[in-house]
């Protein structure tokens, strides 16, 4: 296995997303745009371990919160869910951000501001875009609500007469104060592009979550037999910041010899979040999935 590239080193090849193939992603200029605002613009929540933290302060030592069915949620809560899933299908940002609290924080380092961006930069990409949140759990801590959610996002993109297709599952944990969100926290969060005809279908192993200094695997692997076809690829590492949902890297590819992408990453020495991708292409078609990797102590 060979070393993780960093997102701002290039493989060697002669291969690059310009000059490999005529596909929609060759202005692809960082992996981060690709996903823009996936991680916000969806519904998400608090993990019960971290719920301490995202609170207004520290919990009482012996408060106790439990957390709740979803069958057994407030009408309130379930209520505010739909509307905001509504907000986001009929991609009106304004009544969207109507949800979230002016001192609204994001645990990637968006606030309301950045996060209503990179909102409406993502929603200008895709023709189509359908959200749907599901209710995980919720726990009630006075008059708050922290609400755990998974939220799965499909869309069509349509480049140079291609189609590119979306396919996106984010769990994340938010705490909701006066019918808004007051914080949030990204869990889990996994996504994927395809187009064209034949496009790789991708086995991605890689944990959702390491410890600082931690070595671990990472493999995208091409399930079909690729017969004669030639596959190229990279994987990519990113840290997830603001900056990063709004800054470019130029994105290369190589000429692999086996059936997909196999690495060894070391996470940091301190705790963040990284997007870990890959891009595999073949003569059908190309496929890129990013998942999350969250870096603790």
């Amino acid at each position: 296995m060979t070393s993780l590239a960093s997102i701002s080193k290039y493989f060697p090849d002669r291969f690059s997303v310009k000059n490999a193939i005529s596909s929609p992603l060759v202005h692809l200029s960082s992996i981060a745009p690709l996903f823009l605002s996936l991680t916000i613009s969806c519904i998400g929540v608090l993990n019960p371990s971290s719920v301490r933290a995202q609170g207004a302060g520290a919990l009482p030592s012996h408060t106790t919160i439990i957390a709740q069915a979803p069958a057994n949620a407030p009408a309130e809560l379930t209520k505010l869910l739909s509307e905001i899933d509504a907000a986001a299908n009929s991609r009106d940002v304004k009544v969207l951000m109507k949800f979230y609290s002016q001192n609204f924080t994001n645990s990637d380092g968006l606030n309301r501001q950045s996060m209503e961006k990179a909102i409406s930069q993502f929603w200008q990409r895709y023709s189509t875009l359908n959200y749907r949140t599901e209710l995980k759990s919720w726990q009630a801590e006075g008059n708050a609500f922290i609400a755990e959610t998974e939220t799965t996002i499909t869309g069509t993109q349509k480049t140079e007469n291609r189609e590119m297709k979306l396919q996106s599952t984010i769990r994340s944990q938010q705490r909701f104060e006066g019918g808004k969100v007051v914080k949030q926290e990204i869990v889990a969060e996994r996504n994927q592009l395809t187009s064209g005809e034949n496009p790789p279908t991708i086995q991605m192993n890689l944990p959702e979550q390491v410890n600082v200094g931690q070595e671990y695997n990472f493999d995208a692997i091409v399930q079909e037999p690729l017969g004669n076809d030639i596959l190229i690829g990279t994987a990519l590492e990113e840290p997830i910041s603001e900056k990063t949902f709004f800054s470019t890297s130029p994105v290369e590819l190589e000429l692999l010899a086996s059936g997909g992408v196999f690495k060894v990453g070391k996470a940091p020495e301190t705790p963040e979040n990284r997007w870990i991708s890959a891009i595999l292409m073949r003569q059908g078609g190309i496929t890129v999935i990013t998942q999350r990797l969250r870096v603790v102590k």
